[in-house]
């Protein structure tokens, strides 16, 4: 067997270049690029190795490690997790700083890997600088951080150990049931060893994305709760747009004529007007949505983790209603003593298609689904509207710039106030077009996807909606688009502060305080000129003062061959209904009377919840 002498991050780097894809027929790279932020942890050795292959596996420079490795993910969230960027940064504070997105990708399964610079295996140096030393462990650093947030981890101290470690990285990554991210700590003297491999190591392999296929009787089961529903409800996850079954559900869904809402991952499964769809459902969702899950007897949840937000802290459903559950994953799928149906979306849609036969839903039950939808779509109207009033809502902003998206345009916001608008007021034009993260709703996730989103698709422009709190938290790729020739259109809504998170303050009795800017500790409230900022750093600006402003703004924007930056002062009171409601934490007792009203309605709310069924 024949060998090839290279360093162990010489090694890794080539590794990565030789693995591949198959998309749509084609064979693409699974490691199309890498972010890195070089330190004294890798600029030596990893940095020689990516510099190499520097037109085989493009590195981009990041600007902060947090987003650039939340532009890797935004990257795999916009190729639907068949390809996986990379993140590299130094170690200490560098690796530190890429444990949020970690925990980003680790909460929405999604895929990218890791690898960050690590300290001494020899000890000789010790301690070097930027290490934290446990006087009582030496052999944990900073990178043991990232176990709570990893699918994979490990840590190279011997150059051989890559040829066990990265195969099995690769797998998790590529897994639909485990899919997350993956972690190396490669500690400096580690990557620096030359060791003889074999050439075999580096053959070129093409991955599949595996599809599991149900077992039999658990399908069979699922059949048999399914003819049995009157009121059926299919809640479609991201799962489903992962495992690119939205077609096969759309079809299903219709043709036995049952209502299909989304949760926050899945919107996007279908267009709006589909005639399935009877909108988002839960906490952010549509009284349509609600409204059939308060009565549905049946509810066929694929793809979904069913998190807090989809189930209205489980008090969405009526207690007798029954769950049949569709995941990839064990874990998601045997939650709420559901009849868990292991397998891929894809395959699982289609096998259940087969063996139903000529079921169908209860006329007047589809019949409901379209008129609470048209009373959904009419409600929006409403709220959309353009009126003459000096600050626009969120809604209303959403509407014009929805208006004006093209169909293939790509919305992404991830935190405060606008994953409820858009998730209430998008209307998606095409399947696979909107993106809010929202299972870590990480704020300052919303830029560096757009970035990222941006590389993975040029044929199609990211729009990318944030409040002012997002932007003063992370904008620093604004300035990387603009370098690496990215474009996205970003829309900033300044309603002065943490408006949303002030808006829960005060709907549970608390006064406001430390969240909107005029209620903060400071010499003197003023606003930032967002604008101004984004200038700087390279983007086309424009301030707009009216949603007549905005839908020329966004008109001018798509025309524009950069990253374009809209501003525009909104509403920080105003917000789309629902009706769904939520579970958080209210004092018992409380000096205000508003707090102790908000307590003995949160008991209330509690006694409505499902408890573990």
């Amino acid at each position: 067997m024949g060998t090839v002498r290279l360093t162990m991050a010489q090694a890794l780097v080539r590794y990565l270049c030789n693995q591949f894809t198959e998309i749509d027929g084609r064979r693409e790279p699974l490691f199309p690029g890498v972010f890195a932020i070089f330190g004294h942890g890798n600029v030596t050795c990893l940095s020689e190795a990516l510099e190499a292959v520097k037109d085989t596996l493009p590195t981009w420079r990041g600007q902060n490690e947090q987003s650039m490795a939340l532009a890797a993910i935004g990257f795999a969230k916009a190729t639907r997790r068949r390809q996986i960027m990379v993140a590299c940064s130094s170690i200490g504070p560098g690796a530190l700083n890429m444990v949020t997105a970690a925990g980003v990708a680790h909460t929405n399964r999604l895929p990218i890997l890791l690898l960050a610079g690590d300290s001494f295996v020899s000890r000789r140096p010790d301690p070097v600088m930027q290490q934290v030393e446990h006087f009582g462990d030496p052999t944990i650093t900073v990178n043991d951080a990232f176990k709570a947030v990893t699918r994979f981890w490990d840590r190279i101290v011997h150059p051989e150990q890559i040829l066990s470690s990265l195969p099995q990285a690769v797998a998790v990554m590529l897994d639909p049931a485990d899919c997350g991210p993956a972690f190396l700590a490669l500690p400096q003297d580690a990557q620096e060893i030359a060791w003889d491999y074999p050439e075999r190591f580096f053959e070129p392999t093409v991955h599949r994305i595996p599809r599991p296929r149900p077992d039999r009787e658990s399908l069979a089961e699922a059949v048999r709760v399914l003819k049995a529903a009157k009121r059926p409800l299919i809640i479609s996850g991201g799962g489903v747009r992962y495992s690119g079954a939205e077609a096969a559900l759309a079809a299903f869904a219709e043709k036995h004529g049952i209502p299909l809402c989304e949760t926050i991952a899945g919107k996007g499964t279908v267009t709006h007007d589909h005639p399935a769809h009877v909108g988002p459902i839960g906490i952010v969702g549509s009284t349509s949505a609600n409204a059939l899950a308060g009565e549905a007897d049946v509810v066929l949840a694929v793809g979904t983790r069913l998190m807090d937000f989809t189930t209205g802290s489980w008090t969405a459903f009526s207690p007798d209603a029954r769950f049949v559950a569709i995941n990839a994953a064990r874990w998601d799928a045997n939650k709420h003593r559901a009849v868990a149906v292991v397998g891929d979306a894809l395959e699982t849609v289609a096998e259940l298609e087969a063996a139903i036969g000529g079921y169908k839903a209860d006329a007047g039950w589809t019949e409901k689904g379209r008129q609470e939808f048209a009373k959904w779509n009419a409600a929006l109207d409403g709220y959309q509207k353009p009126t003459n009033v000096p600050v626009p809502t969120y809604a209303q902003v959403v509407g014009i710039v929805n208006s004006r998206a093209k169909e293939r345009d790509l919305l992404i916001t991830a935190a405060g106030g606008l994953p409820g608008e858009v998730m209430k007021n998008w209307r998606v034009k095409a399947p696979n077009t909107f993106d809010c993260e929202f299972g870590f709703s990480c704020m300052g996730y919303e830029i560096a996807a757009g970035w990222g989103a941006a590389m993975a698709d040029p044929t199609r422009t990211p729009i990318v909606m944030i409040g002012d709190g997002t932007y003063m938290m992370m904008n620093s790729d604004i300035y990387s688009t603009v370098l690496s020739g990215h474009k996205m259109i970003l829309i900033v809504c300044d309603n002065g502060g943490y408006a949303v998170i002030n808006r829960l303050q005060n709907g549970k009795g608390g006064a406001s305080f430390n969240n909107l800017i005029r209620d903060c500790r400071v010499k003197e409230p003023f606003a930032v000129d967002f604008a101004k900022h984004a200038e700087a750093m390279g983007a086309l600006t424009r301030h707009v003062e009216s949603l007549a402003d905005l839908g020329e703004a966004v008109e001018w924007a798509q025309a524009n061959d950069r990253t374009t930056v809209i501003t525009i002062v909104s509403d920080a009171f105003t917000w789309t209904p629902g009706d769904a409601w939520w579970d958080v934490g209210v004092p018992q007792v409380s000096a205000r009377a508003e707090v102790n009203a908000a307590a003995r309605d949160q008991a209330e709310g509690r006694r409505k919840q499902r408890v573990g069924v």
